[in-house]
Parts: structure tokens; sequence; C-alpha cells
């Protein structure tokens, strides 16, 4: 066989992974793609290996739970056959090999760069010579917008062409900002550190990467999770998505000038994330989630607390959604608004909310379960308009959900074992995958180890990556007045995808 069946949070060796011809590896993975609606790429990377380039590309299957790995060896001389060209949800990845390592695609739709990473091949492409899409008419006219913002909002360029009032095409340029953070998990050698950096991927998921890297690490040295450790997990990734999306109605709200909505969803984050902190002393939930322990038990008298603080936030969350969606002035807002179609999302291989919002049930905590969710039986919350009112409605339906999980969850809190963290050396020469629904959607880390238990290689995909094209698409036809509102709705990450 010319691939190499895994699952989710499993780590092989990697002689099981088989290395085949290129052109076979192209026909292999765009044939494992063809029913688009099931299977998706969740990662496709490359790596450099004696002086070539080895190529990993993992193809989920969603109804089936698994993961099909396979790899290829190339080098920067040769022009090779564009999956993008065939398959369009492969065009940022491609971009990204591109850019790392200066492999040619003969057909590659358009090889602009990605990130801007400071070790990529060709120094000589620089922010000061992006190649924006242009139209030269004397009717339409270009609007930028960033890459510096107001308040806190990391750095990003949106470049529209507009025929008046109307946005015709918006090009996001990100690379703005870089930690470095792939390659300093390479450079750092303490447990402590790594899952430090996990934490600092993207500020607003913190508990969705720490998570995929504390399944990446356990199972490299083949730690055997406790139920308490799978528990807090489960609550803390439940909890982290209420906090978000309410602070995210909060913030849609400000975009439409919807004053109530605004103030009343921003406050009731508030007793969210507090709980972080009561729990494990961070409000975002940093130093909570770590490798091979449970770094801060949950107990009945946090569960007790928490219940507390549910019963005063759901009533006044369900009353605020209810007027907001009552009222005739947010509703037309929201209503056909930002629009992206079922044959978009499918195309572009969008993940997470900006897939349901279209009717694309894509949910890792189904397809491909981890701790409790096989016990839950979640069921995704899926939207087929893939407008702003589609992605708000989301994001009120996963709270209600999230909130029934945790209430269940409560009744039933397993006993504390005692765990103490075994520095043990990962498994020599293997490949590791987790994936993770974080409240964005898709999180996937991958690990690759040397001859003698070091990581060699780590590559870390945020769902923002997927989605940002969505954005883009979006906007198109709207007005540019709606770019706030459209924006906002989608919550993509800088940080996650410049890494």
């Amino acid at each position: 066989m010319n691939y190499v069946t895994i699952i989710n949070n499993q780590s092989i060796s990697l002689n099981d992974i088989p290395e085949i011809q290129y052109f076979e590896f192209f026909e292999l993975n765009l044939g494992l793609v063809q029913d688009a609606v099931q299977r998706h790429c969740v990662n496709y990377f490359g790596f450099p290996f004696d002086k070539r380039v080895k190529l990993f590309c993992c193809i989920a299957d969603d109804s089936t739970h698994q993961i099909y790995v396979s790899s290829t060896i190339v080098t920067a001389q040769e022009s090779l056959l564009s999956f993008s060209a065939k398959n369009f949800g492969f065009e940022k990845f491609e971009r990204e090999i591109h850019e790392n390592y200066g492999l040619k695609y003969k057909d590659h739709p358009w090889l602009k760069p990605v990130r801007y990473p400071k070790n990529r091949f060709d120094q000589s492409k620089t922010m000061a010579n992006y190649p924006f899409f242009s139209i030269d008419s004397e009717e339409l006219h270009e609007v930028a917008v960033g890459p510096i913002h107001a308040g806190i909002i990391e750095p990003g360029h949106f470049r529209f062409i507009c025929n008046g009032e109307q946005i015709l095409h918006l090009e996001i340029q990100l690379g703005y900002q870089h930690r470095g953070i792939e390659q300093q998990f390479l450079n750092k050698q303490k447990l402590l550190q790594r899952a430090t950096l996990a934490e600092s991927i993207a500020g607003d998921t913190v508990v969705g990467h720490t998570t995929a890297f504390s399944h990446i690490w356990e199972s490299l040295v083949d730690f055997n999770l406790t139920r308490d450790i799978a528990y807090s997990r489960t609550i803390a990734l439940e909890l982290e998505r209420i906090a978000i999306h309410t602070g995210d109605l909060s913030a849609v709200c400000t975009d439409i000038a919807y004053q109530l909505g605004s103030s009343v969803f921003g406050r009731l984050r508030t007793p969210i994330v507090n709980f972080m902190q009561e729990w494990g002393g961070n409000r975002l939930s940093k130093g909570l989630i770590r490798p091979e322990r449970n770094q801060f038990p949950f107990t009945p008298e946090l569960a007790a607390r928490l219940t507390e603080i549910l019963n005063i936030y759901e009533p006044d969350f369900l009353e605020m959604n209810e007027q907001m969606f009552n009222l005739p002035s947010v509703l037309s807002r929201f209503e056909r608004t930002g629009v992206v179609s079922h044959e978009d999302v499918l195309s572009i291989g969008t993940v997470g909310m900006a897939a349901r919002m279209s009717g694309l049930k894509r949910d890792i905590r189904q397809s491909h379960p981890y701790l409790l969710y096989s016990e839950i039986d979640h069921k995704p919350i899926v939207k087929n308009h893939g407008d702003v009112y589609s992605r708000v409605q989301i994001r009120k339906e996963e709270v209600k959900q999230s909130m029934k999980y945790i209430r269940t969850m409560l009744n039933n809190i397993p006993h504390i074992n005692e765990n103490s963290i075994d520095l043990k050396t990962p498994k020599p020469n293997s490949f590791a995958i987790s994936l993770v629904e974080g409240w964005r959607g898709e999180i996937c880390h991958c690990a690759i180890t040397d001859e003698k238990g070091k990581l060699s290689h780590y590559k870390i995909k945020d769902p923002s990556f997927h989605n940002w094209l969505a954005l883009a698409i979006a906007v198109r036809n709207n007005e540019i007045s709606d770019f706030p509102i459209c924006n906002k709705s989608f919550n993509l990450s800088y940080a996650g995808h410049d890494l």
C-alpha cells in the first residue's frame, strides 16, 4: 500500500510511512480527496532531508476516523505538478512549501508568499514587492487597511478593489509578525518550555493548542491518559469556546452599533474567564494544561463554583440573544451579508465554524474524537446560508451546547490520580499527529523525531490557515462598510497564521 492509516493522537515509526514517487504521491492524495465532503487535507508540509525535501501529506477521512499519511522525496531542481491546479484546498500548503524550500510548481495558480518567515528560501521576496492583484480601470479604486490597526489587533494588510462602495476583490496579506515558534519547539529542550510555546501560538486558543501539543508528546512517550486529565481538558476546551464566542458576540454587536448587545455580551464573558483564573491562575488558561499531568485538578468545589456561574450566566445570555435576534435593525445587518457558498467552502477546504456555516459538517470532536467527546456523543451545529447570520447563530448554539455538555460532566467528577511527569525521551524515528477542535475549528500538530528521539521537525496548523480565504470571498459584492462585521463574524487569527 502507498500510504499508512493511523488515527488521531497516534505515533508511528517513520519507516511505516511509505516513500513513493512524486507522481504517484500526486495521484494518490488527489484521489483521496475526490469526496471533499468526507475527506480533506489536515496537513501537508515539507521536512529537510539529506539536502532534499521530504513531503508529508495527511488526509483525514471524517466518516471512518482514519488519517491517511504518505510521503515523497523531491529536490528544488524539479518542476512539480501542483495539487492546487486540481484541488484548490491545497493552495496555501503548496505556497508555504514553495516559500520555505524553493520547490517549483509547473501550474500552481499563484505562488505568492504566505508568511515571509525569517528563514524563507528566497530573501528577495519582501513586503515591499508583494504581488497584489490589480485591475487597470478608471472606474475602480483601491482601499488599503492596515497593517497597523486600532486597539490590540495584530498586523495584517487588507487591499480592497472597489467600484464605488461595492467590494469586487479583497486580498489579505499577512506575515508581518513572527516568533519562529515551530523552530523554537526544536531549540527548546525542556518540556515546560515547549508547553509554554504551545500556549503562545494563538492567545485566544491557549487550551486548544496546548492540548494538541500535550497529545503529541504523550503519544510519543506512550503515556496513558488518565480520566481525570481527559475530563479537565474537555471542560477547559468547552469553557474556552464559551468565553471566546461570548466575547465575539459582543464584538459583532459593536460593529453594527448595537450598544446593548455589545455591553451585555462583554459583561457575560468576564465571569467565564474569571473562573479560569480561579481554576488555574490565569484568565486565558495559561498554565492550566500540561503534558502527562493534571496541573490543576477539577474538584467538587470548582464544580459547585462553575455551576453557580453558569446559573447566573445562562438566563442573561439567552435573554440577550432573544432580544438581538428579534431586532430588525440587527437582522438587516446579519442576514445575506458576507455569504460564502457550500461550493466555495468545499473548494477552499474551510474548517470549523467557517465550514459548518455553509452546510459542511466538519468537526474533529465528532469525526476524529478525543478526550471525552466519544462519550458526549457530540453533534455539530450546522447552518446552511454561509452569511454573518449563520456564523453568529453557530456561536449562540455552540455556547448553549457547551453549557449542556459541562453541566452533564459536572454530575460525575472523576477521581484525581497522582501523576508525576516521566521524563522519558520520545520514541526515535517517529511521526505523530494530533487533531483538536478549537473554538475556531480544526487544529493540527505534527511532530517528527530523529534517531535519538529528539524533535527534528514540528508543524503547526491553526484553523485560520484554511479560513482567511473564506473571509476574502465573503466580502465580494458587499459594501465596504460591511467588512468589519464580516471580519469579526469569522474572527480569524493573525498570530496563529504567522507563527
